[in-house]
């Protein structure tokens, strides 16, 4: 589940850039992405302004909203998907197992920052459709920038594991226009520290059906565990991989920003991603 305000991968705010004094907060959308043997759905409605309201505590979208109730994140859901109409409707709690105030920049000018706000975190969630409920462990981050995404970056690769300990190992693997690179390699303690760590070597891994080059740092051999998204542009999967001597399971994600800046890329996301004014 992602919270956008002016959405990165928007093609109707990518529209509105070539106007001066674009606003961000008439781009916003709560895309949700279910990975189940007996459902996958997958939303992504992007609402103007006149639909959407945030302040310290609340953001609603339209008819879903995300509330910080100084505890926990409570998520009401209701969202239809695109381009097959089906229903995701439920409620969503993750509490934090403990907040951290840290952010990095991502590019060499600091325009575009990351950073965790709950590396570890326990979840709960109750949908009424499709009917599922279940409990575990969640992750919630933080980006955030002050240019389109395609002046900083050419492609990246992200992933972050669990440890066996409760901490959490996070990889950001970029490349930029110029064709430099830099890696970020940071373990998220349970006690809120943050140390770096020596990022392993890249492993390429085979392009996805849409063949979208990727790669993965792991100090031993990786597999794809489960594909679960594969789009022209984007790719995240579930991969088996090694990090700090322990074998993991990564959650990962691998972005080409020229694909997605593509005029043909861009007037087909309509489809998958609708907007309400």
């Amino acid at each position: 589940m992602i919270a956008f305000v002016g959405s990165v991968f928007s093609p109707y705010y990518a529209w509105g850039r070539r106007s001066p004094g674009v606003d961000p907060d008439n781009f916003c959308s709560l895309n949700v992405a279910l990975y189940s043997r007996h459902a996958k759905r997958w939303s992504m409605t992007e609402r103007g302004r006149r639909l959407c309201h945030r302040d310290a505590t609340r953001f609603h979208i339209g008819p879903s909203q995300l509330h910080w109730d100084g505890q926990a994140l409570q998520v009401d859901i209701n969202e239809v998907c695109a381009p097959i109409p089906q229903r995701i409707r439920g409620h969503i709690r993750l509490e934090p197992e403990r907040l951290f105030g840290f952010s990095t920049a991502l590019d060499p000018a600091g325009k575009h920052r990351w950073g965790p706000l709950a590396p570890s975190a326990r979840i709960e969630v109750k949908l009424d459709a499709p009917a599922q409920s279940w409990s575990g462990q969640a992750y919630m981050d933080s980006n955030e920038g002050d240019e389109p995404i395609e002046r900083a970056f050419h492609r990246w690769d992200w992933s972050r594991a669990r440890m066996a300990d409760g901490s959490t190992a996070v990889l950001y693997d970029m490349q930029y226009p110029d064709q430099s690179e830099k890696v970020l390699a940071l373990r998220f303690d349970t006690d809120g520290t943050v140390a770096p760590f020596a990022a392993p070597p890249r492993h390429t891994l085979a392009p996805t059906r849409w063949r979208l080059p990727r790669g993965m740092r792991s100090e031993a051999a990786v597999r794809v565990h489960e594909q679960l998204e594969d789009t022209p542009f984007y790719q995240r999967a579930l991969l088996h991989s090694t990090l700090l001597g322990e074998p993991v399971t990564s959650f990962h994600e691998s972005l080409s920003i020229p694909r997605l800046v593509s005029p043909v890329v861009r007037a087909m996301l309509p489809w998958r991603m609708p907007r309400r004014w």
